[in-house]
């Protein structure tokens, strides 16, 4: 969103308290007069999109005994850790990063992980390969556009395609809430053998199959 300079005659009282409460929320003067401003005249800023819909995969999060939620409010991203099955509980933490503007994509997904683990390492790799082997069949033409992959050490990186209709923030964190825990289910399942490549396939394609938004 393009932002232009203003400027304003305020009284020295108001600009105080508005930096003390700036302050308070982790924002800057110029950001919170903004929202106040777009809140007054009842317009929702990308910047109040995102925390609206970062709050509200916190809230949808919180009941799951699988994935812990951590949010700080006015801000772009978030994360939530999880548990393997596997020796010493390594843990596995998902960042959702959500971009201000932007039409084909809305942000990204990371999965980051941390293992001395060579066998642990060769099965995420492995699922991560065969996620994206799924996706490119059964996702790819249903939103029609390709998405960005990328697979570092210790990280999986998807981008998230913004939703073919327009969809309102709960709409858009309940989509983002149900493909995290999906992947988290279905990779847990999978490093423990539950699971076989066909199988994850197979269950990954059922749940398109339900979702009203895919991301």
């Amino acid at each position: 969103m393009k932002k232009t300079l203003y400027s304003l005659m305020l009284n020295d009282e108001v600009v105080r308290e508005v930096d003390m409460l700036a302050h308070r929320l982790g924002t800057n003067r110029s950001a919170l007069i903004n929202q106040i401003l777009a809140e007054y005249v009842n317009y929702i800023t990308p910047e109040r999109r995102i925390n609206d819909v970062l709050s509200a995969i916190e809230q949808l999060m919180i009941p799951s005994r699988e994935l812990v939620p951590f949010f700080a409010p006015n801000s772009f991203s978030m994360s939530l850790k999880s548990s393997l099955e596997y020796k010493y509980r390594p843990t596995v933490k998902y960042e959702v990063e959500l971009y201000r503007g932007g039409e084909a994509y809305i942000g990204e997904l990371s999965v980051v992980f941390r293992t001395q683990s060579a066998a642990l390492i060769e099965g995420m790799t492995s699922f991560f390969r065969l996620w994206k082997q799924i996706e490119d069949v059964h996702l790819q033409p249903i939103i029609g556009m390709r998405l960005d992959y990328a697979l570092y050490d210790g990280k999986f990186i998807r981008s998230l395609a913004a939703p073919a209709r327009d969809c309102s923030a709960e709409e858009l964190a309940g989509a983002l809430s149900e493909y995290i825990k999906l992947f988290d289910k279905l990779m847990k399942q999978y490093l423990s053998g539950r699971l076989d490549a066909h199988e994850v396939e197979a269950a990954y394609y059922a749940h398109m199959l339900q979702s009203p938004v895919h991301v």
